[in-house]
């Protein structure tokens, strides 16, 4: 709706209501387009038809790839989506994640907490709604900018410019975009996963990441000790999502299936089978097993019967059992199959380090069963991608005979090769890695997990160093407030961000000559103003 549909609907509600005659009409257009989601499941439904459109729209042309970068604060989203509007004008195929491990590790009452699903389920649907809610005030704060300068313009008598203001207002792009928001193991069971599911759809969530972890022994993805679920375990999760979306009537909703099964060599529970090569036997056939005869069945042990023979899989003191070693590529490939059939519509392969070969590999097998298969990949900072990187050009230079004589493999990352020519490249590789991988290994989105945990680490430690050593205020006038004004970061004016224009605004329509306003002339937030 238009600015002036909308000034003309609030116009036709006001009129002939008796006492309402100092009701603004625009003043209530404005209030309404700075709201323009006003529950967590419109902004569920709006942000999971834009993930759907992009979806197609990728697999139309790989290089539609999508990105986003995780983030742990309402405020650091928000950053994120201002900053990208600045530089890029669009927030198009650009999301926020919401990573469980940022959430433990920062948003737990419990203090710092390992990823291990041992923080306050309810803390990330109340974080995601904290995003959304800073998004919205993005949207409302933008948009009482644009109606100031419409106003400017009309006292000005400049008619022009009043009507290029307004054709902003028509065009306005919302903050708001999809969060991909990670449910860990689904906190429990079944039932469990649905409830949770259902209070971070309310919230807003239109996408829902879920790990074939077993919950009450979950392990960050990049440590060891995983232990997976059988298939059918994790299929019933699945569902449990897919009701939970549909039950709220977001129907276009998206469950990203993670497997974790590259990494994770135990399992919990040996799955149950009805006949020979269906899902549970299937999973089934990866354990590590000994071939026995009866006489040779101990106390409490657990055996199992494949193709006439009888085998005892290993099972270690912790009562896990363990997986053929080597498996767990075939293993992972099997997830995702069964995954991508059973409901999930994206993937989320948990690998070692970001090799686009090793990726594609498991890509092309699964995309043999399922043609359009995509993943949203981790581009993890557990990784070493200098190191990683580095050692990738090595290994390809040494296959080609080039001569590597002057670089110590187990010493790339050094700062003495900072300068070299092998240096050179692997920077060049992790700067097209993620259009790389969209094209060659059916990546449909690339996320940071946990990048401002550590911008957040680095930044303060240079103001730290900084305004406590010599430089004392100059540590922070020089790298920080200059900064933000050289670059225009808005945020420099923080009163401005937090909502004080909002309010005043709000003064204004309520109290109108009477208001008592905070943006006067003596507010120092007018020391920016150029």
């Amino acid at each position: 709706m238009s600015y002036q549909s909308e000034v003309n609907a609030a116009a036709t509600a006001i009129t002939g209501k008796a006492g309402w005659e100092s009701i603004s009409a625009e003043s209530v257009a404005r209030m309404r387009l700075q709201n323009r989601f006003k529950t967590g499941l419109d902004i569920a439904k709006y942000t999971a038809a834009i993930m759907r459109r992009d979806m197609a729209a990728y697999d139309a042309d790989p290089a539609k790839y999508t990105q986003s970068l995780g983030c742990w604060h309402g405020f650091i989203g928000q950053q994120k989506l201002i900053s990208i509007k600045k530089h890029f004008g669009s927030t198009e195929r650009r999301y926020l994640y919401l990573s469980g491990w940022m959430v433990a590790a920062l948003r737990s009452e419990f203090g710092p907490l390992p990823d291990q699903s041992m923080h306050e389920k309810t803390s990330v649907p109340a974080l995601i709604e904290e995003l959304y809610t800073f998004l919205r005030q993005a949207d409302a704060r933008e948009l009482g900018g644009l109606f100031r300068e419409l106003d400017a313009a009309r006292t000005a008598g400049d008619n022009v410019k009043a009507q290029a203001v307004q054709n902003q207002i028509d065009n306005f792009q919302t903050h708001v975009v999809p969060i991909i928001a990670d449910i860990d193991a689904g906190f429990g069971n079944a039932e469990a996963t649905y409830l949770l599911a259902k209070k971070m759809i309310e919230a807003g969530a239109c996408a829902l990441q879920i790990e074939n972890q077993v919950s009450d022994e979950k392990q960050c993805g990049h440590q060891d000790g995983k232990v997976t679920v059988p298939h059918e375990d994790f299929l019933a999760k699945i569902r449990a999502i897919r009701y939970a979306f549909l039950e709220l009537g977001v129907e276009d909703g998206i469950i990203v299936a993670r497997s974790d099964s590259l990494g994770a060599g135990l399992t919990k529970q040996i799955a149950y089978s009805r006949e020979p090569g269906d899902i549970g036997d299937q999973y089934n056939s990866y354990l590590d097993c000994d071939e026995i005869d009866v006489s040779q069945v101990g106390n409490g042990d657990v055996v199992i019967s494949r193709n006439g023979k009888l085998l005892r899989p290993k099972r270690l003191p912790s009562n896990l059992f363990q997986f053929r070693a080597g498996s767990g590529e075939d293993r992972c490939v099997l997830d995702c199959i069964n995954s991508l059939q059973n409901g999930a519509d994206l993937l989320w392969i948990e690998t070692e380090k970001p090799h686009i070969g090793q990726i594609a590999g498991m890509v092309d097998r699964i995309r043999e069963v399922v043609p359009h298969a995509k993943l949203v990949y981790n581009n993890s900072p557990s990784f070493n991608w200098t190191l990683n990187f580095r050692q990738q050009v090595y290994d390809a230079w040494a296959k080609d005979g080039r001569d590597v004589t002057a670089y110590d493999r187990a010493k790339l990352m050094s700062v003495d090769y900072d300068g070299s020519e092998l240096a050179a490249e692997a920077d060049e590789r992790i700067r097209t890695f993620q259009r790389d991988a969209a094209a060659r290994a059916g990546i449909f989105h690339h996320l940071i997990t946990l990048p401002t945990y550590h911008t957040a680490a680095l930044s303060t430690d240079n103001l730290a160093k900084e305004y406590f050593g010599d430089a004392g205020m100059l540590g922070y006038v020089k790298n920080v407030q200059r900064a933000e004004i050289r670059q225009g970061i808005a945020c420099v004016k923080h009163q401005n961000m937090s909502g004080s224009d909002i309010g005043d605004d709000h003064k204004e329509y309520f109290a109108g000559e009477a208001a008592l306003k905070a943006g006067g002339v003596h507010n120092t937030m007018n020391q920016f103003a150029a």
